[in-house]
Formats: C-alpha cells, structure tokens, sequence
C-alpha cells in the first residue's frame, strides 16, 4: 500500500477523543498510523482538499471498518466533487453509527449528483425531525439549494424564511444562511431586500467564511482593482514612455 508522508509533528493525539475511542478497536501501532492519515485529512480540507482526499483514501484503506474513517473519506471525497464516492461513504458511517447527522450532506450529495428532486425528498423525511438545530439549518439550506437547482426561486426564498433567519443572535451558521437569503432574494429581484441581507450576513461573518462584502461592494457599484496589476501597468507604461523618448531623440540626432 502506497502511504503519503506525514509531517513529524503530526503525532495523532490531535484527533477528537471520541475518534480517539472508535480507533481504540485497532491494533496500537495501526491505530497511531490512521489517527496520522485523519489529522491529514483535517488539516488539507479546506486548503488542499485534492491532498486531503489522498490521506483520506490511505485511511480507508487501513482501517474501513471505522465509522470515523467513512466518515472522513466522504468529506474528503465530497471536497473534491466526488459526489457519488462521498454518499457511499457517508451512507456507510450512518449504517455504522446509526446517527443522522450526515443527513443534510448526504441530501447535498444528491444536489451534487444532479438529483435535487431527491434532496427535497430527504428534506421531508422523519430524519430531519432528529437533527440539532445547526443540523436543521443545514438541511434548510440545501432544501432551499434544491429548490434554485429546479429552477424554483420564489421557494427557495420561502424555504429559508425561519426562525432562525430572523433571530438577531449569532451562530456558526448565521452568516451562511443570511447569505443564502440574500442571494435568494437577488435572484428573484429583491435588490434592495438583498442587499439588507447581505449586509446582516456580513456583520455576523466573523471568521470571513462568505464574500458578503464583495457581494455589497457589487450592488454598491463598487470596483476593486489589484494593486499588483496596477503597479505592473504602470511600470509597462513607464518603459514604453522610455521607448518613444528614444524614438523622439533619434531623428533629432541626425537632424
């Protein structure tokens, strides 16, 4: 089995305990090798999720019977837009664990695979009724996805109207799902309530997990230029002023 390096101040100890317990099934010095590949995976998600992927498919290989493992690997694979590969794993964790909370992406899965009919579907299941409220906001959002991808716009608006749009207290999922609203309403053609919405996501965007600012500067009329690319004009500039200095001299020489 092909393995991927793993930097030495990776230890495994970085894992969340209750990993940590479900790896406690697996001979020591195996379990020390798949807790490395799972740190992996959580580190390169977000930033190399193609690498994390790889880390991820090493501890499937290792130790497929882990309901973290499955876990892991759909994310990974989800991360990557391998959508048919992440349900398989995400339908395996649950039938491990027997836990819905991997309903919402399971039903975005769906989304991915072009089948929003079957997200709305999951959306109306008992499931649902069994998630947290971070979970539900989940599937709220992806209910309101499918109903765009069906070209149902008006619904989707309506899809995200809850209580938790409405509340003014600020959770981990608040700015995606005032985004969400807000991109809905645009689509619809509710500037003006849009760009409300869009300035609520942004105040509640603490860890700059949307570009609700860049979505305000727009409706602002607003354009950003790159100083880089303004500098490179500049010098570009600069070096042709030069050239036509050197071509204005050269008669003026001779004459």
């Amino acid at each position: 089995m092909k393995r991927l390096p793993i930097p030495e101040d990776v230890s495994g100890d970085e894992i969340d305990k209750d990993v940590r317990q479900e790896l406690l099934s697996l001979p020591k010095t195996l379990a020390e090798d798949v807790a490395k590949n799972l740190v992996m995976v959580a580190k390169l998600l977000d930033e190399d999720p193609e690498k994390a992927y790889g880390y991820s498919r090493v501890a499937l290989r290792l130790a497929s019977r882990v309901a973290a493992v499955r876990e892991a690997a759909g994310f990974a694979a989800y991360a990557v837009g391998k959508y048919s590969e992440a349900l398989a794993e995400f339908r395996a964790a649950r039938r491990m664990t027997g836990s819905v909370e991997l309903w919402p992406v399971m039903a975005d899965c769906e989304r991915g695979l072009g089948r929003p009919e079957k997200a709305m579907a999951m959306a109306g299941e008992p499931e649902v009724q069994k998630l947290d409220r971070a979970g539900q906001v989940e599937m709220r959002l992806v209910a309101a996805g499918a109903r765009r991808d069906m070209g149902q716009a008006d619904a989707a608006v309506v899809t995200l109207q809850s209580p938790e749009l409405a509340s003014s207290a600020v959770h981990p999922w608040t700015a995606r799902l005032r985004y969400a609203y807000a991109d809905a309403l645009l689509e619809v053609g509710r500037e003006d309530e849009a760009r409300e919405w869009f300035a609520k996501a942004l105040e509640a965007d603490q860890g700059g997990t949307t570009d609700a600012s860049d979505r305000l500067a727009e409706l602002d009329g607003v354009e950003f230029t790159d100083a880089l690319d303004e500098a490179d004009e500049a010098d570009e500039m600069d070096v042709a002023g030069d050239d036509g200095a050197r071509d204005d001299e050269g008669p003026a020489t001779k004459d």
